[in-house]
């Protein structure tokens, strides 16, 4: 095993391609988008949102890194979290989606009254210089109901509890639209003890995560996450601020996070 190797992560709500949003629709901020995640050259990314056209799009964008959805029947009217995975760091032994309802393997079900389907993507990897095991796991909860996140965040770790059959250490990210004291956070905290949030590890202030294209948001809150197993030592954690004049990479900063393997 290579001491100390540094594992670099990223989550990103990269915002759907919406005409509407003007002077920041995909198409005029996704090469802004693709130098700040290139430039942090993450061995593993999360990206929330983005129906499959825009999602192909970050592929070839970012051609270092693997997608891991070979097990996914796209449809075409939903959005998707997905996992970005670099081959040369990692090994991908399996992923899958599980839909946050009553029935999470019917693709595109909904329940709990959320607003619209949601999911969470995970992946089975091995550490290629130190045969260390990861289960990754990326998601997008509800935005309008807390009790709606609440149950998906439970269907969630019972998924987490089905697929990681090795019990291997555990990453979460995502857009969870909640801040990190509500109920959804406090469940993980129940279920999942071993997760630790190095945002909160280094003390770090608490701020908006969401900026609405306009880089603050004083009614907001960190709702994008980086959770990770206590095996993994944090190095450091950001969120990216980087726009061009009025041009932002998203509607949401992107998390980069540094580990310790």
């Amino acid at each position: 095993m290579i001491k100390d190797s540094i594992l670099r992560i990223a989550s990103s709500n990269i915002r759907f391609a919406n005409p509407a949003d003007g002077m920041n629709d995909w198409h005029n901020r996704r090469s802004l988008w693709q130098s700040l995640i290139e430039g942090f050259s993450p061995a593993i990314l999360g990206t929330q949102e983005g129906r499959k056209p825009q999602l192909d799009e970050v592929t070839e964008l970012l051609p270092k890194l693997v997608r891991a959805t070979d097990h996914r029947e796209w449809i075409d009217e939903r959005m998707y979290p997905c996992l970005f995975i670099d081959p040369k760091l990692f090994s991908l032994n399996s992923s899958g989606d599980a839909w946050l309802s009553e029935t999470p393997e019917i693709a595109g079900s909904k329940d709990f009254e959320s607003a619209f389907p949601r999911l969470c993507t995970w992946a089975n990897l091995t550490h290629l210089d130190s045969n260390k095991k990861l289960f990754v796991v990326n998601t997008h909860l509800d935005h309008v109901k807390d009790e709606t996140r609440s149950q998906q965040i439970d269907v969630l770790i019972d998924t987490i509890e089905k697929e990681n059959t090795e019990h291997s250490p555990i990453i979460l990210m995502g857009d969870f639209n909640e801040d990190a004291f509500g109920n959804v956070r406090k469940k993980i905290n129940t279920r999942l003890e071993s997760l630790l949030d190095s945002w909160q590890s280094f003390s770090h202030a608490e701020e908006s995560s969401h900026h609405k294209f306009c880089g603050h948001n004083e009614n907001g809150a960190r709702i994008d996450w980086i959770l990770t197993d206590k095996s993994l030592e944090p190095v450091s954690i950001m969120l990216d601020k980087s726009h061009q004049e009025e041009v932002w990479p998203s509607d949401h900063f992107i998390v980069k996070a540094e580990f310790k393997l």
